[in-house]
């Protein structure tokens, strides 16, 4: 009887040894099952931090752990990306990440890390339309009038930027390559000094970002004369696109987005993603891009990675053409 007893132990053991094995780590911990780390890898404070603690609020409740932001800035955001690019792939360490993202590659000679192949994208969060606002003394109230002008008079306008390399910076140089005019680029240390210029009339044209122009544009302070995305912004309807106004195929993005590091379980990613939409859904998230001027995206993983891929090449050729150096 002890034998027989015993004989049952051993293979009442053994077979739930074998169960416990064919379990996958999944089913025996379901993700998430302790603190997320939302790395912002800039000053917090920003427009990337901003928007990153909204949405960080809403993805621990929904995900029942907490969603802690790390700012690491410096070295225009590559000091942070390379921490989460080199964390374990468990989708504990993700990233949100502004249009530098895709710019670095083009502007920096050495980064740690390869912008395609070491992330792997949640989602676009939001975009932050940006604007081309001149000063009233330029006579150009079109797109058109204002390529006329600069064609006329090569050389003499002058756009301001927020520093080299910047959104602004790059946009100013795909107008110039696209509608084949000259034009000198003026950098500032950040987009508030190149407005306060702008204000001043001692530069003429700024690609500013939607928040910072429009109370501006509202005073008549300055003109708005397009928008750089692909549709119209529902806070100044009103202002046409690149495309309506003449020039089809200009569309710029400042783009916030989501990644984890590359090889991160598609689970993992896919629920990521779904909490992400779910999030940009709720007033309190909406309304906090709003006052940022962002707008919700909310695009699948494949459309974010593509989105990064084809940034990154256009970008590549912007600073070909312009005979941008990285340094």
């Amino acid at each position: 009887m002890r034998k027989r007893s015993l004989i049952f132990l051993i293979v009442a053991a053994v077979s739930l040894f074998a169960f416990g094995l064919a379990v996958s780590p999944e089913a025996k911990a379901a993700y998430p099952d302790k603190t997320i780390r939302l790395m912002v890898p800039f000053p917090a404070g920003g427009n990337t931090d901003i928007i990153a603690r909204a949405l960080g609020n809403e993805l621990s409740k929904n995900l029942g752990v907490s969603v802690v932001i790390e700012n690491r800035g410096g070295a225009g955001g590559l000091l942070g990306s390379e921490i989460v690019a080199k964390s374990p792939a468990d989708g504990y360490s993700i990233m949100m990440v502004s249009a530098s993202h895709v710019i670095n590659p083009s502007m920096q000679k050495k980064i740690p890390y390869d912008t395609i192949k070491d992330f792997a994208g949640i989602s676009m969060v939001a975009d932050v339309p940006t604007v081309l606002v001149v000063h009233p003394s330029v006579q150009a109230k079109t797109l058109k009038e204002l390529i006329a002008m600069a064609k006329a008079r090569p050389g003499q306008l002058n756009f301001a930027s927020s520093g080299n390399g910047t959104v602004g910076h790059l946009s100013g140089e795909l107008l110039k390559s696209m509608a084949q005019i000259k034009m000198e680029h003026v950098p500032y240390k950040g987009n508030g000094p190149a407005m306060t210029d702008l204000l001043g009339g001692h530069v003429q044209l700024l690609f500013s970002s939607m928040p910072a122009a429009i109370p501006h544009i509202q005073s008549g302070m300055l003109r708005a004369i397009v928008m750089t995305g692909a549709k119209r912004s529902p806070a100044a309807p009103n202002i046409p696109t690149m495309a309506e106004a003449g020039l089809p195929g200009f569309e710029v993005s400042t783009g916030f987005g989501l990644f984890a590091p590359a090889k991160t379980p598609r689970a993992v990613i896919s629920r990521l993603h779904d909490e992400v939409v779910k999030a940009l859904k709720v007033p309190s998230v909406r309304d906090s891009l709003a006052s940022q001027g962002a707008e919700p995206i909310g695009s699948t993983p494949e459309e974010y990675d593509s989105f990064v891929r084809s940034e990154i090449a256009k970008w590549a050729k912007v600073c070909k053409e312009a005979g941008i150096q990285p340094e």
